[in-house]
C-alpha cells in the first residue's frame, strides 16, 4: 500500500484525523516521571507512555526531532526508539525534521529516513521547499520507491511564516507559488484510482482564510495541519482541510495533548494520573473534529 493509502485506511480504522505532535520537552514532564534518569531516557520512557494512551485512539504520531536532537547521540537514540515503538504500535509515523538540501545530500535524508527499510523508518517527512524543485524531487522519488510520504511547509502556523510566504511574487503570494509546484507532485504520485499523492502540505489552523484557499488549489494532496489547540486553532479553522468525506487532513495537536495534565480543565487527573489527560484531551480534540467538520463522516 502507497503511504496515501496507508493513511487514509488508519484514519478510517480510528474514525479520527487527529495526529499526535511527540514534543518533549523535560520541565513539562510529569513529577512522578522524573527520577533522576539521564534526559535522553526521560524522553523516551515519556513518548512511549503516551504512545501507550494514544495508540488506540489516532491514527499516527509525529515525533518533533529537534526536541531529541539537542541531546545530541543519546537523544538521537531515544528518538529511533520511539519511533519503533510506535510502529509496533500500529501507527503512522511521520518525522517531523523539516529537512532539505541539495542534489545527493537530500538523497541522503530522504535515504535514511523513508520508509521501513530506512535507517529511522519514518512513514513520512516533514521538507522545506525554500532550496526549490530540484531538492525536493530526490524526496518524492524515495518516497514513489519505497510508500513513503512527504509533506512541504506551505502556509506555516507560526506568526511570522508571512515575513516571506506572504511576499507577492508575479501577483500572487509565494505560498501559492509552492502549493501550485506541491499539487504537479501530488498528481504525479497518486494512484489511478486514488484522490490524494504521497506528497503533501503543511498548512496552519491559524490561517483558515489561506487553508481554504489552499485547498482549492491542492486539491490532490493530504494537509499536515499544525497550529490546533496551543496555538489557537480550533476545529472550525480546520475544517475547510477536509473533503466532504472527512479525508484529506490529518491535524496535529502536541503540548495540548501530551501536556494536557498543565491545562486547568485536566488538572483533577493530578500529576500521578496525567495520562488520563492525555487521553481526556485527545477524546476531546476528537469529538470536536467530529462534531464541527466532516471528519464526523468517517
Amino acid at each position: 500500500m502507497t503511504f496515501s493509502q496507508r493513511l487514509a485506511a488508519a484514519v478510517r480504522q480510528k474514525k479520527t484525523p487527529v495526529l499526535v505532535g511527540l514534543d518533549p520537552r523535560l520541565e513539562l514532564i510529569p513529577l512522578p516521571l522524573q527520577t533522576g534518569m539521564p534526559p535522553a531516557v526521560l524522553l523516551e520512557r515519556f513518548c512511549c507512555d503516551v504512545i501507550d494512551v494514544v495508540a488506540p485512539l489516532v491514527p499516527a504520531v509525529k515525533p518533533q526531532a529537534a526536541f531529541f536532537e539537542q541531546y545530541g547521540p543519546d537523544g538521537m537514540v531515544a528518538l529511533g526508539s520511539v519511533i519503533r515503538y510506535a510502529r509496533e504500535k500500529g501507527l503512522l509515523v511521520v518525522f517531523d525534521g523539516k529537512r532539505n538540501d541539495i542534489d545527493s545530500t537530500a538523497e541522503a535524508y530522504a535515504s535514511g529516513i523513508l520508509g521501513e527499510q530506512s535507517a529511522w523508518g519514518a512513514d513520512a517527512l516533514t521538507l522545506s521547499p525554500y532550496l526549490g524543485g530540484d531538492s525536493i524531487d530526490p524526496f518524492a522519488r524515495t518516497a514513489i520507491e519505497r510508500q513513503a510520504g512527504v509533506f512541504v511547509l506551505v502556509k506555516t502556523s507560526n506568526p511570522g511564516g508571512g515575513m516571506f510566504q506572504d511576499l507577492r511574487v508575479q501577483a500572487k503570494p509565494v505560498y501559492c507559488h509552492v502549493a501550485e509546484f506541491v499539487q504537479s507532485l501530488a498528481l504525479k504520485t497518486k494512484g489511478v484510482d486514488e484522490r490524494y499523492g504521497q506528497i503533501g502540505a503543511v498548512v496552519g489552523a491559524t490561517w483558515p482564510a489561506q487553508l481554504a484557499e489552499l485547498r482549492k488549489i491542492m486539491s490532490n494532496a493530504w494537509f499536515l495541519v499544525p497550529g490546533f489547540g496551543t496555538q489557537g486553532g480550533s476545529a472550525k479553522d480546520v475544517a475547510d482541510a477536509f473533503d466532504s468525506d472527512g479525508f484529506g487532513a490529518i491535524v496535529n495537536n502536541s503540548r495540548g495533548i501530551i501536556f494536557a495534565h498543565t491545562a486547568e480543565r485536566f488538572k483533577k487527573y493530578g500529576e500521578a494520573n496525567w495520562q488520563r489527560a492525555v487521553e481526556a484531551a485527545t477524546l476531546e480534540m476528537i469529538d470536536r473534529l467530529q462534531t464541527e467538520t466532516t471528519a464526523g463522516k468517517l
